[in-house]
């Protein structure tokens, strides 16, 4: 990710009347575009389905948690009544197996805590990325040479193996809090060296030069000065950052090591309809479904920004 951003929005950040104006019309065209739109839409919903899942149990008369026997074949070795794993007016996406639980009240609710994670990810990432970045970026010498060697480290780190071991070993009540914050630490170097480089590339422009004349201390002419001038890049990363994450709290789930029932998860679902593929595709294909899609309209989004960001009107 961070090879592909870094060529990509390298130069993005012109402050030209002539800039401007290309990312003007980048914008109107981004915003007519149906990728764009519909990504948008998708996302809306989700995050409808996330904020008002209680109100949506109420309605259905069904919560994330009961068992509900009477929804299944128990004579079938507890396979969901009906057609399409149980879909019925009641259950609008049928039930689970042996457990009778709504499937799309477990999905609501499994979107609170995936987008929960992913998006306090995504603000302590950026936060920390953008902040150790432009100060490594601008201030250079050892300040430079500290943070560079500690991102080295973190990116030269297997995450994938250190996150596993972590959070197998800790009280299932804490993980999702220690979820975000090892997600955090993995991933702010990837968006700080991107940072830094651009920083780099203004730290020697007319405004940041006028700045330092007027007698403006360094700290504030990093945030006051530069910083707008990446707006455009924070926002693209941070938003591709998203389906990152998600994606990853979703396989730490399947793996037994993220979020652990009975909250529901999406990648929890997914693996807990793995022995169920061939007899209840629909368990298995709706979280999944809804995984990919969430994921998918988050990179169209991102990448669409991307465009808009580097001025672009394709």
């Amino acid at each position: 990710m961070a090879v592909s951003l870094s060529g990509t929005l390298e130069g993005g950040l012109a402050d030209s009347p002539e800039a401007a104006g290309a990312r003007g019309r980048a914008l109107r065209t981004f915003l007519r575009k149906p990728s764009v739109a519909l990504s948008v839409a998708y996302l809306i919903l989700i995050a409808l389905m996330a904020i008002f899942a209680p109100v949506l149990s109420k309605i259905t008369g069904n919560d994330p948690y009961s068992f509900n026997e009477t929804a299944l074949d128990a004579a079938a070795g507890g396979i969901p009544l009906g057609h399409f794993g149980g879909i019925s007016a009641q259950h609008w996406f049928g039930v689970e197996p042996q457990k009778g639980r709504d499937i799309f009240i477990r999905i609501a609710f499994g979107a609170r805590v995936s987008m929960l994670i992913a998006i306090s990810a995504m603000l302590i990432t950026t936060a920390l990325g953008v902040s150790l970045g432009m100060i490594a970026g601008f201030f250079g010498g050892r300040v430079d040479q500290v943070i560079s060697r500690i991102m080295d480290f973190l990116m030269a780190f297997p995450a994938l193996i250190f996150m596993i071991a972590v959070l197998s070993a800790i009280p299932q009540g804490n993980r999702p809090l220690l979820l975000v914050v090892v997600l955090s630490v993995f991933r702010w170097p990837a968006t700080a060296r991107i940072i830094r480089g651009q920083t780099m590339s203004l730290a020697n422009r007319e405004f940041v030069e006028a700045a330092r004349a007027s007698g403006a201390d360094r700290l504030k002419i990093v945030f006051a000065e530069v910083l707008p001038n990446l707006s455009g890049t924070v926002i693209v990363m941070a938003t591709l950052a998203v389906p990152g994450f998600i994606a990853t709290e979703a396989g730490l789930s399947f793996l037994g090591v993220g979020v652990t029932p009975p909250t529901p998860s999406w990648g929890q679902m997914i693996a807990l309809a793995v022995p169920w593929y061939s007899t209840d595709p629909m368990f298995f294909a709706i979280p999944g479904m809804f995984l990919f899609l969430t994921v998918f309209s988050f990179t169209i989004l991102g990448d669409n920004l991307q465009r808009w960001a580097t001025g672009a009107t394709a």
